[in-house]
C-alpha cells in the first residue's frame, strides 16, 4: 500500500501541476524535453501500478483462500521481490517508449490535443510513417496491460470461488469488503486505459480519450487508499 501511494502521489505529480496551470493561463505550452521528460515517468509508473496492482491481487488470493499458508507464503522476501519486480518492467516498458517515440520527426502541427504529453497524442502529430513504433508500442502496452490484468482476473475468479462456498453472510461480507475498494480501482483503471492504449492512434478521439485520461490520471490516485 505504501508502495502504491507513492506510485498515485507521483503520477498527480507528473501531470496535474501542469494541467491545473494550462487551466489559468492563456499562452499554454511545454518544452520538447519537458514533453517527453513527463511521457517517461507516466508511463514507467502507470506500468509499475499494473503490476502492483496484480500483486496486490495476488496477496489478496493467498490471503482468503489460504489464509493458514499467508505468512509462509507471503514473506518479505517475496512481497520485494513483487515490488521490485513492478519497478523494474516500468522502467523497461518508459525506456523502450521514449526511446520509439524519440525517433519520430515533427514537421506541421505543434499543438497536443491532450492535456498532458501522452503517447497517442503524440503519434497523431507525427509527419512520418508511425506503424512499426505503433506496433512495438502496442505489444509493450498490449503485454503490460493484459498479463497483469489476467493475473488480477485468475486471483479475484478463485476468491470468488472460494467465497461463495462459505456458509455464514458475515464471512461473505467481510470477504468481499476486503477485495472490493481494490476491485473498483482496477476495474476503472484497466478498463479506461485499454479504452485508449488497446486501439490504433487514427481512432484517437480528443473528447473521449481526455475523459478517459482523467480517470487514471486523477481519479484513480484519489480513490485508492
Amino acid at each position: 500500500l505504501s508502495h502504491l501511494s507513492f506510485l498515485d502521489i507521483s503520477y498527480s505529480t507528473i501531470i496535474t501541476p501542469k494541467t491545473l496551470e494550462n487551466l489559468l493561463i492563456s499562452t499554454k505550452s511545454i518544452s520538447y524535453m519537458h514533453c517527453f521528460t513527463q511521457m517517461y515517468f507516466f508511463v514507467f509508473l502507470g506500468a509499475t501500478e499494473c503490476f502492483l496492482l496484480s500483486s496486490m491481487a495476488y496477496d489478496r488470493y493467498v490471503a482468503i483462500c489460504n489464509p493458514l499458508f499467508y505468512p509462509v507464503v507471503m514473506t518479505k522476501r517475496l512481497c520485494g521481490s513483487l515490488v521490485f519486480g513492478s519497478y523494474l518492467i516500468g522502467l523497461m516498458d518508459s525506456t523502450i517508449n521514449v526511446l520509439c517515440m524519440s525517433s519520430l520527426q515533427f514537421c506541421d502541427s505543434n499543438v497536443i490535443h491532450h492535456f498532458f504529453c501522452d503517447t497517442v497524442p503524440i503519434l497523431a502529430l507525427s509527419c512520418t510513417d508511425t506503424q512499426d513504433i505503433e506496433i512495438v508500442i502496442f505489444i509493450f502496452a498490449g503485454s503490460t496491460l493484459m498479463v497483469s490484468l489476467t493475473t488480477i482476473s485468475v486471483s479475484y475468479l478463485s476468491i470468488l470461488s472460494n467465497v461463495l462456498k462459505i456458509a455464514s453472510t458475515s464471512g461473505k461480507r467481510k470477504a468481499f469488503s476486503t477485495c472490493a475498494s481494490h476491485l473498483l480501482g482496477v476495474a476503472i483503471f484497466y478498463g479506461t486505459m485499454s479504452f485508449t492504449y488497446l486501439k490504433p492512434h487514427k481512432s484517437y478521439s480528443l473528447g473521449k480519450n481526455q475523459v478517459a485520461s482523467v480517470f487514471y490520471t486523477i481519479v484513480i490516485p484519489m480513490l485508492n487508499p
